[in-house]
């Protein structure tokens, strides 16, 4: 049986939504460049149990997928300490402010697709713009196996640590794209293809829109995930969302057990065709939003 590992994508390079790459187990994986490498220490290795109790939706996942979810915190809080992945530092607040709020989001997604979409939403192409870290693009792939991830991501080293993760949680159904929304919104295989795309504190719902739906097909659904009161900011980004093609289709309070408050997840249905001239040229939607 042949095995791939994976490489990070540029819109230079050939890609299918239809063909996900397999991985290499961690231990086989090529060598981290000198200065991404880390020793794992006894703290890190082991995984408080703390954590694990106070995040419902963590208790939901299988076995297997609490594990990989254990491996990526590992990692996450590993590299962190070299490169700047995420403000937060502790495991539990880990789990509590970035696991839990990415879980959050799964059951009003399915909910709105399977009402607005008329499909099942059991095998979706989902893209997450902006994925930094791998949020929540990386947790809705552990928690949804029969999805396929696309995660968007435009600086390299940031690349670099998520194909790491995806090596060692052993994920086959996430593909890494080192390329700005504004320019892979303007590449015909990936326009208008994606059943989904999701955002999470990228940047607001305005800008949000020209970066997110023009990859996302007529009938498919655009969602942000948010803090506990949004609507100025969606009020603000009607015209935009408008413009794209879409209409925002309702605010879902989430249920996160975040210490950070209630959580909303904006959702919105595209219904029409992005007109071409979206997205605009890199960098003037967030400097003149529409």
């Amino acid at each position: 049986m042949l095995i791939w590992r994976s490489k990070i994508s540029t819109v230079n390079s050939p890609f299918s939504l239809g063909t996900f790459v397999k991985h290499l187990p961690a231990s086989n994986l090529n060598p981290i460049p000198s200065k991404f490498n880390f020793k794992t220490s006894r703290k890190t290795q082991s995984f408080t149990a703390t954590a694990i109790l106070r995040t419902s939706h963590f208790q939901t996942l299988t076995q297997q997928q609490q594990q990989q979810v254990n491996l990526y915190v590992h990692s996450l809080l590993q590299w962190n300490q070299k490169m700047n992945l995420t403000a937060v530092k502790d495991e539990n607040e880990v789990m509590e402010r970035h696991v839990e709020d990415s879980l959050a989001i799964i059951e009003p997604l399915r909910s709105s697709y399977l009402s607005h979409c008329q499909s099942s939403c059991e095998n979706l192409n989902l893209v997450d713009v902006g994925s930094g870290a791998g949020l929540p693009g990386l947790i809705l792939a552990i928690a949804c196996p029969g999805w396929k991830v696309a995660l968007l991501e435009s600086m390299q080293k940031r690349c670099v640590f998520l194909e790491h993760a995806v090596g060692v949680m052993g994920l086959s159904n996430v593909q890494i794209i080192r390329e700005r929304a504004e320019n892979l919104g303007q590449k015909p295989r990936f326009r208008e293809v994606f059943d989904v795309a999701v955002a999470r504190a990228v940047a607001e719902m305005r800008v949000l829109a020209e970066y997110c739906l023009p990859l996302v097909r007529v009938g498919g659904l655009f969602v942000a995930a948010k803090g506990h009161d949004p609507q100025e900011e969606v009020k603000r980004a009607e015209r935009a969302v408008n413009l794209m093609g879409a209409s925002a289709l309702q605010i879902c309070t989430v249920e996160s057990h975040s210490k950070h408050g209630q959580r909303t997840a904006i959702i919105c249905l595209k219904d029409g065709t992005t007109p071409k001239r979206y997205p605009r040229n890199p960098g003037t939607p967030a400097k003149l939003p529409l």
